[in-house]
């Protein structure tokens, strides 16, 4: 397995190397990380689709990306195994090094093997039931599984999909949106107290560096939704497990120019004030890396979204996402070699001046 994290000193290697424009990276965490991410969400289980995803993580570091983002139950298990291959080609290569490319993946939902065929229930049973790993009731209707036990085996079969020995982030994985229906918001809380413990020893044991909670509607829907979570509740929380150098830094959600309440809906509280989301995070030193940039293409098609510098349509959506005051990355799924080369397209221009990006906002909004 590969040892090693990112590293301040690798990742500012990683950027002073890239030919790309040095405002394209962001400082987080101590971290000099690119400002556009890789996602490898979509596509059908198969080896084909492996090379492809292979080949796009690798094409996207050699083009100045160094954020990957991926998740056990994506094409189960076998975008954790493309990426990790990958990675252990870019290094053999003498391409990278491990402490250049920061790695995050995400576990919570029960997932199946694509390697193996085999039913998905009977998978589930032979592989979690009878080895004790989940018990009766542990499974919510929405197939997700938040319990210690689960998550500590997820992590470590993320671990060798990925050949990694440490992965820089752990996200849980829509969690209240995954378990809401049937457990109660005071069961989950406590619950997540629960993760973010193991969360915390999982550091002590230097097999993630940080964790946080991708997330689908919870940081984005008004507090009278039930899946509403406060992010000050959740920081204070990591707080109070971890102490102040808690390991709990980032978040992930849904945003681009038509999922915009990341960045105007006034749904968070920080000492009783409303605000949004991206303010309440930068306010609570919370990293964001956003999902769906193009809503799976159909932000690309002709008058879906508002003109704006004389930017083509998938580069017009990164570069209002990536200039919002609080994203450090939107995560960018991409496959083929000609959608790679014209999205990292982007990477030649810097991002919006805060003055500019809020000027843009006035006029689409006005």
């Amino acid at each position: 397995m590969i040892s090693g994290f990112a590293t301040t000193q690798g990742t500012k290697t990683f950027s002073q190397n890239s030919s790309i424009n040095p405002l394209n990276f962001r400082t987080f965490a101590n971290l000099h990380l690119s400002n556009i991410g890789i996602g490898t969400y979509l596509g059908e289980p198969n080896s084909r689709t492996d090379e492809l995803v292979k080949n796009a993580v690798k094409q996207s570091v050699l083009s100045g990306v160094n954020v990957i983002d991926t998740a056990i139950n994506y094409r189960a298990q076998k975008a954790e195994r493309s990426v990790g291959k990958a990675i252990s080609e870019l290094i053999v290569d003498g391409n990278i090094t491990r402490d250049q490319i920061f790695v995050s993946s995400k576990n919570g939902y029960v997932t199946n093997d694509a390697d193996i065929q085999e039913d998905f229930m009977q998978y589930v049973i032979r592989e979690f039931g009878k080895t004790g790993i989940v018990k009766e009731g542990d499974i919510t209707s929405g197939y997700h599984c938040m319990t210690t036990p689960y998550l500590s085996d997820q992590l470590d079969r993320s671990l060798k999909n990925l050949d990694l020995e440490c992965i820089d982030l752990m996200y849980l994985h829509n969690s209240i949106e995954g378990q809401i229906k049937d457990v109660s918001k005071d069961q989950f809380l406590e619950n997540l107290k629960s993760v973010f413990e193991l969360y915390e020893q999982k550091r002590d044991e230097g097999k993630i560096k940080f964790y946080g909670m991708a997330t689908w509607e919870c940081f984005r829907v008004m507090s009278d939704n039930p899946q509403y979570l406060l992010l000050e509740d959740i920081v204070e929380m990591a707080k109070n497990i971890g102490g102040i150098d808690h390991g709990f830094k980032f978040i992930q959600l849904p945003y681009n120019m038509n999922y915009d309440q990341a960045l105007l809906g006034k749904n968070q509280l920080l000492q009783n004030k409303p605000v949004s989301i991206l303010e309440s995070a930068v306010a609570l030193g919370i990293g964001v890396f956003t999902s769906v940039p193009f809503m799976q293409g159909r932000l690309l098609s002709p008058g879906s979204m508002p003109e704006f510098n004389d930017l083509k349509p998938s580069l017009r959506a990164l570069q209002f996402i990536r200039s919002s005051p609080g994203v450090l990355a939107p995560l960018v799924g991409q496959k083929s070699t000609e959608h790679v080369s014209e999205n990292l397209e982007i990477l030649n221009i810097p991002p919006m001046s805060n003055e500019d990006f809020l000027q843009l906002v006035k006029k689409l909004t006005s």
